[in-house]
């Protein structure tokens, strides 16, 4: 089992960044790819970025390219994601989980071990 924790939410003003962590425990060795997904009120979780754990190979929604920056630290089996030019839009629980292959149309229902969230508040 492996158990997901995430960190680095908050309130920021629109044009702000910030940056959320996502640490892995556990049985963290098969682990392929590590995603992050948003869930907004009201709305369905989406896609907002995935990274190949091995390699580093990177893959992002279209609503986050050129804002946001997926890494991994593989000693501190953390990966991280760096948001920059942060819009309302952007409000949303941001949560973390694993996936043990590379899906190249990744979706919610691939990944596995969810962590509980992170809140992100973008004001105008």
């Amino acid at each position: 089992q492996v158990q997901l924790v995430e960190s680095g939410g908050g309130l920021v003003q629109a044009g702000g960044s910030l940056r959320l962590s996502c640490a892995a425990s556990g049985r963290t060795s098969n682990i392929v790819s590590v995603g992050w997904f948003r869930q907004a009120p009201g709305k369905e979780r989406e896609f907002v970025a995935q990274i190949m754990r091995s390699v580093g190979i990177t893959y992002y929604a279209d609503f986050v390219k050129g804002r946001f920056t997926i890494s991994r630290d593989n000693a501190k089996n953390t990966v991280y994601l760096q948001m920059n030019s942060l819009n309302v839009e952007d409000t949303a629980i941001y949560s973390c989980a694993v996936n043990y292959r590379w899906e190249h149309r990744p979706r919610a229902g691939d990944f596995r071990s969810w962590g509980q969230g992170t809140q992100v508040t973008v004001s105008s």
